[in-house]
């Protein structure tokens, strides 16, 4: 059994998708899988008194000019060219989230994040429209109809909840978070760290 990572996950955060391009490298250099949890930002935020940088930094002078700096660098350095800051942003992302809890109970997980990953931070796409993102996932050879249905659905509203809630509980405050076994790192700037943890078992 290949060891595993939690990749507590939305597609509102920038640096979740810039963490979701580099998984597949680490998983091929480790053997190991990352196992996505979908988690809502916003209720992570509430539960835990946290702030986007854009409101809890918005004051410090040169703070938000150096992230994206170092948004600039790590662009660079991985050859993630195809990334562009959604100019809808901050996106709602409630519909898409439910989505992907609704795309994997159908097993289609990663088929979604993959299409809605691209949409919302390559192709500029407003993802909490809803005929946006029905447009989206039907182009991306997803049951937009059926997916969209799910959304309203009781199980799918409180896996989300339950997840969210599940996440804060194990020390989570913001997005990209990830875990391997109880050991937590929050960033895309950790991964380095993860791959190492991977790499010493």
């Amino acid at each position: 059994m290949g060891k595993s990572v939690d990749f507590i996950f939305d597609f509102g955060s920038p640096n979740g998708y810039l963490s979701h391009k580099l998984v597949p490298e680490i998983e091929a250099r480790t053997g190991a899988t990352f196992n996505y949890i979908p988690a809502l930002l916003g209720g992570i935020h509430k539960i835990t008194g946290n702030q986007p940088p854009m409101i809890a930094f918005g004051g410090v002078k040169g703070k938000l000019e150096y992230e994206q700096m170092e948004t600039a660098r790590f662009v660079k350095k991985h050859k993630l060219e195809k990334y562009k800051f959604n100019p809808h942003f901050p996106v709602m992302t409630m519909l898409i989230m439910r989505g992907l809890i609704a795309a994997e109970l159908d097993g289609q997980k990663m088929p979604y994040i993959e299409v809605v990953a691209k949409a919302m931070w390559e192709d500029e796409q407003k993802m909490d429209d809803p005929e946006v993102v029905a447009q989206v996932l039907a182009a991306g050879g997803l049951d937009a109809e059926r997916l969209l249905a799910r959304t309203q659905e009781q199980d799918v509203k409180q896996k989300l909840i339950d997840n969210t809630q599940g996440a804060v509980d194990r020390g989570v405050f913001g997005i990209p978070f990830f875990f391997v076994g109880d050991e937590g790192f929050f960033g895309k700037d950790r991964l380095g760290q993860v791959e190492e943890m991977l790499m010493e078992g």
